[in-house]
């Protein structure tokens, strides 16, 4: 069953749009901020880019930070992964959990 979606009013770039999520209104608002701002910060650096280039561009900026934030998080589950084998190695075998330790 899905739940009712909410009809939320945010402003992008100067206009009003309605978005309609299941999610909730104050996340729906949070997010149209976000792509606001990354909006505003190009076109405060490209005064003289054309609206949908500018958001395109922001578009471009947004998906960076995803990717890099992608990267770091396996980057941190390769540390975590890396330390808990050295750390199953200090333990008696019957205590290591089905974990193998690698030489």
């Amino acid at each position: 069953m899905s739940q009712a979606k909410n009809a939320v009013k945010v402003i992008i770039g100067g206009e009003e749009y309605t978005v309609r999520s299941e999610l909730p209104p104050e996340y729906t608002r949070e997010v149209a901020a976000y792509l606001d701002a990354a909006l505003k910060r190009v076109r405060d650096s490209l005064p003289m880019v054309e609206t949908h280039k500018a958001a395109i561009l922001a578009a471009l900026s947004i998906t960076d930070e995803l990717f890099q934030a992608r990267r770091g998080d396996r980057s941190i589950a390769d540390r975590l992964a890396r330390m808990t084998d050295e750390y199953a190695r200090l333990l008696p075998p019957s205590k290591r959990g089905g974990r193998t330790a690698a030489s």
